[in-house]
Order: structure tokens, then sequence, then C-alpha cells
């Protein structure tokens, strides 16, 4: 039985899908961008502010089902430009210890939605 988990301080999604979906142990988080739901408006500032927003996003959610970041074990990142890799690494990176880190893949992208330059999904082991 899957479990919908969505939080009011995150952005509401933009399509047919929730913010994440518990399956027994595993919480799957849908991509997040650098929506900022409080403002309404979405960070636009540069890569760096932009992986904040959407890792506080993310924060938001993984919150709301009860957990932190160290329950997570994949995620994956998409962005439109390669020469950020280094930038989001860093902001990203901040959220995590290494010796913790989940699994994790960064793949470059021609378009995300709504344009912006970066979007992560998620999951997470209770």
């Amino acid at each position: 039985m899957k479990q919908i988990i969505n939080s009011s301080k995150a952005p509401a999604p933009i399509g047919p899908y929730n913010h994440s979906v518990m399956v027994g142990n595993l919480l799957f988080i849908s991509g997040q961008i650098p929506f900022n739901q409080e403002t309404e408006t979405l960070v636009t500032t540069g890569i760096q502010d932009e992986t904040k927003q959407v890792m506080q996003n993310l924060y938001y959610i993984i919150e709301e089902a009860g957990l932190t970041f160290e329950n997570v074990v994949k995620a994956t990142i998409f962005i439109r430009n390669m020469e950020h890799f280094s930038l989001i690494n860093e902001i990203y990176g901040s959220y995590f210890s290494a010796e913790t880190a989940p699994a994790r893949e960064c793949v470059q992208v021609e378009k995300l939605p709504r344009n912006v330059n970066i979007e992560i999904s998620m999951i997470l082991h209770k």
C-alpha cells in the first residue's frame, strides 16, 4: 500500500503527481525545482541559490515524512549546464556527510520544467 506525503511548505505540484509516495520503508520524492512557495516565485539569482532552494524544498518534504537527509539513499540531479557541476556539488554536499552520502547521478538535460537550471529527485529509506 502506498501513502501520499505532501508538504504545504513545498511548491505545489504542477501536474498529476504528488510530492512523495511512501511504499513500505521507501520514500520516493518527485523532482523539485527552485520555486519558493513562500514568495511564489522562481529563484533565478544563480545556480547556488537555485540549488539551495531545491534542497530546501526537498527538506520540507523529507521533514513532512518524519525523515532527514541521512535517510536519503539515492538522488538524481538534472542540470541544464554541466559547467555548474562544481557549484551544485558544493551546495548539495553541504547537506550530507561524506561517510554516509547517498548514491547519485547528475545528468545534463536540454530543458527542465519552467525553464529552470536544476531539478533534484530523491529516494529515502525509513
